[in-house]
């Protein structure tokens, strides 16, 4: 009889080290686990760093120039600009037919919003800026929320606050030899409390070696659930949180098959950091 195929195995030849024990122990217990190659060499850790590094000096060049900006157009120019002048690659760029360096989503845009010269930037308007940037075959991963003109609505203000916090509060779950379920619980319960719908057809995921890896991450759930998190795994946490329902679709009107909106077009918004798992909890290494 043939048990189910295991996902952890020790290095050949070496007894199994504490790490390799506490791994086993839990697929033993049947619980989903990442396999070896998904734990970062301190080698992959210092390319990722390098990349978030990148990526949060990007979303800084973006924050710095948006308010000058008339048109989702600008922030594209402005990406494309810090990676050819840093050397580094915009991941996002010609990704299975997106036709832009960065995705910019405004109001209830939720994500993967394409920047154009007719997305004019109006006072008010609530704008997500999802950066992915590619240095020597390694990857970094974040997004900021931004309020052109500085003030908006107090709805769209706290929307923003809320969702940050979700992001804080999600971090704040994940912990060495927990799960991915902790994560989604902790965002689900803040932003449920606020009356808020969790945005369930998206989530986050690996990242550091490509753009898109295991596990996902999801941002609603339960404890206990999802994948084993082990000190050297790299991911997201990236909460899409929308003022009314939970439920998003596909713009008809994009032809690039991208723009994802929210079900009832009420405003949406997102943060994003790409962390390192610790022996002491996260690391940021793109914000």
């Amino acid at each position: 009889m043939f048990g189910k195929k295991k996902r952890w195995h020790c290095l050949p030849g070496q007894e199994p080290t504490e790490l390799d024990k506490k791994v086993m122990y839990w697929e033993n217990k049947g619980k989903l686990v990442p396999t070896r190659d998904m734990i970062r060499t301190a080698e992959q850790i210092e390319g990722i760093r390098m990349a978030g590094k990148l990526t949060t000096q990007c979303l800084d060049a973006v924050a710095a120039k948006i308010a000058e900006c008339k048109n989702t157009q600008d922030i594209d120019d402005i990406v494309v600009k810090f990676c050819k002048d840093n050397n580094c690659n915009p991941t996002c760029l010609n990704y299975e037919g997106f036709p832009k360096a960065v995705c910019t989503s405004i109001n209830e845009v939720v994500c993967h919003g394409i920047p154009k010269e007719e997305d004019v930037l109006e006072p008010g308007d609530i704008v997500n800026v999802d950066i992915t940037i590619d240095k020597d075959g390694f990857y970094g991963d974040a997004s900021r929320m931004f309020i052109i003109g500085g003030k908006t609505t107090p709805e769209k203000e706290e929307l923003v606050r809320v969702t940050k916090e979700c992001l804080e509060i999600g971090m704040a779950a994940a912990k060495p030899y927990g799960f991915v379920g902790d994560i989604g619980h902790a965002i689900q319960k803040y932003a449920e409390k606020h009356h808020y719908g969790v945005v369930r057809d998206l989530c986050g995921h690996g990242v550091g070696l490509a753009m898109h890896e295991e596990p996902e991450v999801c941002h609603f759930g339960h404890r206990g659930e999802g994948m084993l998190l082990v000190p050297g795994m790299t991911f997201t946490i990236e909460p899409m949180i929308n003022m009314g329902t939970w439920k998003v679709y596909l713009d008809a009107d994009d032809p690039y098959g991208w723009e994802i909106i929210t079900g009832d077009e009420k405003p949406s918004a997102q943060w994003e950091h790409t962390l390192l798992m610790t022996e002491n909890g996260v690391e940021i290494l793109a914000e």
